[in-house]
């Protein structure tokens, strides 16, 4: 009796037991990395509600910490947050026309130009807080010259997001179509290049919003007693007092920085999508 051969290209089913246990990979890997990142978050959600983090994170609950951090870091985190909305106003501002005139027009040097522009971003925060503070030491003890550190940090990630965003749709066909049909240069941008650009222009003011709130490394070289920011804060609670306070303290940051972290990844989603639908 002679062997029998598989044709060519056939794919011999796999056993029962081999597609579960992939299956069961498939799902418990992602799970165990979720759980390696996140169980760290959640203990100290704990302890930040615990009377006493060194007897046990079941102690009698209590929101003691979360008043304290309230009662004398209100001012750090309200600066903070009005840091981070006065920064998404400056990087769209500094960030939208610099990133159309890269991605709309060719002119010697503009590959070598848009190469510096993201320069902050591989700098460390320490030697940017450095060159801040020799260049605009009339600002020391000042909250602007916090400002000006964020908005330098960040402007580059709106440009990278922005440019890329306006290559992916040729902006240079599009506004030509644009004023064939008899339209002038402001009504293009507009009606024409602003809509096309709204989701990338949300995502990367969230994503600087997220960047601001949890700048450390050039904030603790700029920030003095009365300009103090949310993570110097937090930085403080952490070497100085309980650690029960230093959990609320991250607790309330999560509070503020998740929801936007959780809109950016549905935002990326949905302009992804509306992008290939469009295709």
């Amino acid at each position: 009796m002679s062997a029998r051969v598989e044709p060519p290209g056939r794919v011999v089913p796999r056993s029962w037991l081999a597609r579960r246990l992939r299956r069961g990979l498939a799902r418990s890997v992602p799970l165990l990395t979720l759980a390696f990142l996140v169980c760290p978050l959640g203990i100290t959600v704990l302890g930040s509600l615990t009377s006493a983090w060194q007897r046990s994170l079941f102690e009698p609950w209590t929101l003691a910490w979360y008043r304290y951090v309230f009662d004398h870091y209100l001012q750090a985190l309200t600066l903070s947050l009005e840091i981070a909305f006065l920064t998404v106003v400056l990087t769209g501002i500094l960030g939208i026309p610099a990133a159309y005139a890269l991605a709309r027009y060719h002119f010697p040097g503009r590959d070598f130009l848009e190469q510096l522009l993201l320069l902050p971003m591989m700098v460390p925060g320490i030697a940017l807080g450095v060159a801040l503070i020799q260049t605009h030491a009339f600002m020391r003890g000042n909250w602007l010259l916090i400002l000006a550190g964020h908005v330098v940090y960040t402007v580059p990630f709106v440009v990278d997001t922005l440019v890329s965003t306006l290559r992916a749709f040729n902006v240079g066909v599009l506004e030509e179509c644009a004023a064939t049909l008899g339209a002038a240069w402001w009504s293009r941008f507009w009606r024409v290049i602003l809509p096309n650009l709204r989701g990338a222009i949300i995502v990367s003011a969230l994503t600087v919003f997220t960047l601001s709130m949890g700048e450390f490394n050039m904030t603790f070289i700029l920030y003095t007693p009365l300009t103090m920011t949310l993570p110097v804060g937090l930085f403080e609670s952490y070497i100085n007092l309980r650690l029960e306070v230093g959990s609320a303290f991250t607790t309330i940051y999560l509070v503020i920085i998740v929801p936007v972290l959780l809109l950016i990844e549905w935002l990326g989603v949905a302009r992804h999508e509306g992008m290939a639908g469009n295709v």
